[in-house]
């Protein structure tokens, strides 16, 4: 008994050092692979790798085949940070399984199973081979017959001599099986030595067999014969998912057969299989279930064919798709883990204790790869190790069993100081010690042990639960657990609390939209109680902050009214008022009613359309708690500018009728219509459109507008007029009928123009006199036939272009970029056109006439002016006048030189000096340069700081003198003028409000100046300083 009690102390207290510096049983970090070893390796030594950590330390051991490493015994042997070290390795004492083994205190695991090879590759045995003597045409195998050796092979044929290696195609193939070289139909090119060469894939060696010739019988040429298969698919090929499968098959034959894959249960070949080798290869990249089956190769020629046929069966070994955890079970508790892998074939499952197989008996049930142990004890603990296990593969996964004996301790879940309840309620006052196993409880209340009654209960994880509380029970409770290792308790208060009631809830109300309402919710609760009240809108919390716009909480301490602003239809529904406090919550609930304009009418139908009516149905929408009194119905077209309201029958629809006829429509337009509800309250949303619609066509009322014409070219009558819109054309094929005749005749001529778009007609007769009045009418028709003519307008036939030149040209020089041309009408005959104006062509001396600058006037003026020119330049100009025929004769051509620029430089050193209420400006002199103008005086420009418009005076003197108010800022500018126009200006110079009467200062940029308008009273004097 002593013993059980010392290894309860002892598990207790590693589990207490657990929690602290995390103890633990050992865990693979990393386990030994398969490794194949060259032999012929320079290295001399094979590792084997382990990992594992755990604490405290584990120590790690090996197995070979089953038996333990004597790492002692063997100084070929080493153990270096848990993996094993075999130097010098011998391929018969040290080829098998091995295991890796950790252990420390708190267990045992073992890894898988790793297998230790050795590749190597002898020399052939053999130094000579026979030689083989074939027909022309006949097939042919060369025997390989690889030597001893361990790994994978791959094979290759030397013709002749190093490195002309055989070239594989449809006729050629050498087998990564067998290693033979298999030529389906010998020519006389294949004569020579073959040489079969071996690599070993793991030691990189390369050995070669002896040379066998190949000779031509000379007995004749081998006859066409069918395919046969020399290179087959074996009849199973068991292949692991996610590998790359390779089937080989070749055929000897003549002609060469050719070889192609399928599958015998009609399935496709996979897409991502590859075909190489000229078909002798069928290459399968990453394995999986569905790629299993049955394989057919077929060999054909013209003399017929073959075919072999092999199953590819699926595989894989074990794979975890569920592992086991660690654990932490209290004494006499249960514990169950179940592993799970999926594998082909299905895995069987194994469990291991420390590194020991685990037997069932009494409290151990094992089932598949479920592991049940009943009633733990510290026996139990330890690594348990679930193996999962088929003939293709074996693996673990591991878990730690922590077995936990403790007393009752309350140090982490005390009891909670202080429990609020409210008269009436229910409490539970939790009682949740750490203890193993479970222990038994009991409650007091002060010194007294409580009693159960219906009332009063311990519920069976030790909570205390009482229902109907009354003040009676408030006070101290304490909870009293025990088992076999310890008695421990823990104390709280329980307070009761007067219940909270609601003495002012929301009542249901109706209202409008755009109003705003407070609903109530106003309580009384024990005031050393934090109360909180939240709203519910139609099932969802009210966000104040996300809708503040519409919802507000108001009221204080004991309230939590609600008010609504600004009251909208999506607002009606269930309103909850829920209150709450630390010891209990209620709610109150109110209906809002909210009355709006109406909804949209629903399923607005055309039922019947005429060329000018159209009757409508529809189905009424949401009344909104508002009856509705009146419809009305709006148009749209395609011509339309949104929607319109249309006239109907009956004028004003009340809102229960549910039919109207829509009137003066356009015909043959395409219409939809909606219906709009109203009520007291206001006008709804309108409804969705209806279908579209074409009324139908009728005879076109609408004549052209603003006929007329005239202008175009000799022999021609050019009528026009303002195209009929669309929507005014009544029907399909719609035109116009153009009529005219001489002014003062009887008949008509008519013509048809047969473009609804067309807007202008030209009548072309080489007998037309120019310039003769005409009377135009022009009609419209559509498919229902001819509509009225526009009134009859007076239009002239197409005038001759002017056949005199203007004479009297005169030009002068304005300035440097100015000039004007003068000339005198010609006397015209006006019996065959008109002149409309003039077009003067300006050019400079050194440019070509057919250059020249055009500038047209309009009517009877007899001069322009000509802009934009260069200075000190010499111009042609000639003039010709103009009218709707074209241009007549020019003029004689005249000559001006434009004057010399103005002066480039500004004034320069502006000087300003205020004076009592006056301003006096002084600057240097401007020379003209030699190819300028000469300077006949300068322009003072000045304007309020907060002004636009600017006033000037001109000067022939370098000062002057203004008479300004002191009490705003002025901005000034001055500049040279001559005969060639305005030179430059100076920088722009601000004069600041003046605050004495004396103040001086010099011309400074104010380019960011304010303006204000023009300065109207402001006198100005001007003194000359000097002359020019």
């Amino acid at each position: 008994m002593r013993l059980l009690w010392e290894l309860l102390v002892l598990q207790s207290f590693m589990l207490c050092l657990a929690d602290d510096n995390t103890l633990h049983g050992p865990v693979f970090i990393q386990e030994p692979n398969n490794v194949i070893f060259p032999l012929d390796s320079e290295e001399k030594k094979v590792k084997l790798s382990c990992e594992v950590k755990g604490n405290p330390k584990p120590t790690i051991r090996w197995k070979l085949n089953g038996t333990s490493v004597d790492v002692g015994m063997d100084y070929r042997y080493s153990v270096v940070g848990g993996s094993l070290l075999i130097n010098n390795p011998n391929k018969t004492q040290d080829i098998g399984m091995y295991q890796c083994i950790a252990t420390n205190s708190f267990g045992t695991i073992v890894s898988r199973e790793a297998k230790l090879q050795f590749a190597y590759l002898e020399n052939f045995k053999t130094r000579t081979r026979s030689t083989v003597s074939v027909r022309q045409g006949q097939g042919m195998v060369l025997l390989c017959g690889p030597p001893p050796h361990s790994g994978e092979l791959t094979y290759a044929w030397i013709f002749n001599e190093y490195p002309s290696f055989v070239h594989q195609d449809n006729r050629r193939f050498v087998s990564q099986e067998t290693g033979n070289l298999y030529i389906a139909k010998v020519e006389t090119s294949d004569v020579g030595n073959y040489t079969c060469v071996v690599t070993n894939t793991v030691t990189n060696n390369k050995v070669l067999g002896p040379p066998t010739p190949l000779i031509l019988r000379n007995d004749g040429v081998m006859g066409e014969y069918e395919p046969k298969i020399e290179v087959q698919v074996p009849e199973t090929v068991p292949s692991a998912k996610g590998t790359t499968v390779k089937l080989e098959c070749f055929a000897l034959g003549n002609p060469v057969p050719t070889i192609s894959w399928r599958r015998a249960d009609g399935k496709q070949i996979p897409r991502k299989a590859r075909r190489q080798k000229s078909s002798g290869v069928l290459e399968i990249p990453n394995f999986q279930q569905e790629d299993a089956g049955l394989y057919e190769c077929v060999a054909e020629n013209v003399r017929g064919k073959n075919m072999a046929r092999g199953q590819l069966t699926f595989y894989a070994p074990p794979n975890w798709i569920q592992k086991i955890s660690d654990a932490h079970k209290a004494i006499e508790e249960s514990i169950f883990w179940e592993c799970k892998a999926n594998g082909r074939p299905k895995p069987s499952y194994s469990w291991l204790k420390d590194g020991e197989p685990l037997i069932p008996r009494d409290r151990i049930q094992i089932e598949h790869g479920a592991l049940t142990i009943t009633n733990v004890n510290l026996s139990d603990a330890g690594m348990y190790q679930c193996v999962a296990e088929n003939r293709h593969g074996v693996i673990f996964t591991s878990a730690e069993l922590t077995v936990i004996a403790l007393g009752p301790d309350f140090s982490k879940t005390l009891l909670k100081r202080l429990t609020l309840v409210k008269v009436g309620g229910e409490v539970i006052i939790e009682c949740k010690p750490k203890a193993s196993p479970r222990p038994t409880y009991t409650w007091k209340k002060g010194k007294e042990i409580l009693r159960e009654n219906e009332r009063i209960n311990i519920m069976d994880d030790g909570s205390l639960r009482i229902v109907n509380v009354t003040k009676a029970d408030a006070g101290s409770y304490s909870c009293v657990a025990t088992n076999h290792f310890g008695t421990a308790s823990s104390t709280g208060s329980l307070v009761v609390k007067d219940p909270t009631r609601v003495v002012v809830p929301p009542s249901s109300t109706d209202v409008t939209v755009g109003e705003s309402i407070v609903l109530p919710c106003q309580v009384s609760h024990d005031h050393s109680l934090d109360i909180m009240f939240t709203w519910s809108f139609n099932g969802h919390l009210i966000d104040f902050e996300k809708d503040g716009d519409h919802f507000e909480r108001v009221g204080g301490d004991s309230a939590g009214d609600l008010m609504i602003r600004s009251i909208q239809l999506k607002h009606a529904g269930k309103y909850v008022c829920m209150v709450q406090t630390t010891v209990d919550q209620l709610s109150a609930t109110a209906d809002l009613i909210v009355r709006g304009p109406p909804g949209p009418p629903e399923a607005v139908t055309i039922d019947e359309i005429t060329d000018t009516t159209a009757q409508l149905s529809w189905r009424p929408g949401a009344d909104n708690h508002s009856p509705i009194t009146m419809y009305v119905i709006q148009a749209r077209t395609p011509f339309s500018v949104g929607w319109q309201a249309v006239n109907t029958v009956p004028d004003i629809i009340d809102g229960k009728t549910f039919t109207a006829t829509v009137v003066g429509l356009n015909p043959w337009v395409e219409y939809e219509f909606r219906a709009v509800a109203a009520n007291l309250i206001g006008i709804g949303e309108p409804s969705r459109p209806s279908e579209k619609r074409r009324t139908e066509e009728a005879l076109p009322e609408i004549t052209p507008a603003n006929v007329s014409g005239g202008g175009g070219s000799k022999s021609e009558l050019v009528i026009t007029w303002e195209t009929v819109p669309e929507e005014l054309q009544n029907g399909g094929g719609f035109g116009y009928v153009v009529a005219f005749r001489p002014l003062g005749t009887v008949s008509w001529m008519q013509t048809v123009v047969a473009s609804s778009d067309a807007s202008r007609y030209v009548f072309r007769n080489e007998s037309l006199p120019p310039f003769t009045p005409y009377e135009v009418k022009v009609g419209v028709y559509n498919n229902k036939g001819e509509g009225s003519f526009s009134p009859v307008t007076v239009v002239y036939s197409a005038e001759e272009e002017p056949t005199r030149a203007p004479t009297s040209i005169f030009a002068k020089s304005l300035s440097a970029s100015d000039i004007e041309v003068y000339w005198a009408s010609p006397r015209e005959n006006q019996s065959k056109g008109r002149i409309q104006g003039y077009e003067v062509r300006c050019w400079r001396h050194e440019d070509k006439e057919e250059n020249a600058r055009k500038i047209r006037t309009i009517g009877n003026r007899t001069s322009t002016k000509i802009t934009n020119l260069k200075g000190n330049a010499l111009y042609h100009l000639a003039v010709k006048a103009y009218n709707t025929a074209g241009t007549g004769p020019s003029s004689a051509t005249v000559n001006v030189t434009t004057k010399k620029p103005p002066p480039s430089q500004p004034p320069g050193n502006i000087i300003w000096n205020s004076s009592d209420s006056k301003i006096i400006l002084n600057w240097d002199q401007v020379k003209a340069l030699d190819n300028e103008s000469e300077v006949k005086g300068y322009k003072v420009l000045y304007r309020w700081n907060r002004q636009s418009s600017t006033s000037v005076i001109e000067t022939n003197k370098t000062s002057v003198e203004l008479s300004l108010p002191f009490d705003e800022d002025y901005i000034i500018e001055i500049k040279p003028f001559s005969d060639g126009g305005d030179g430059s200006s100076s920088e722009q110079i601000r004069i600041p409000k003046i605050s004495n009467a004396y103040a001086r200062g010099s011309g400074t940029s104010t380019s960011n100046a304010c303006t204000l308008s023009a300065i109207s009273t402001i006198m100005i004097s001007l003194t000359a300083r000097s002359s020019l």
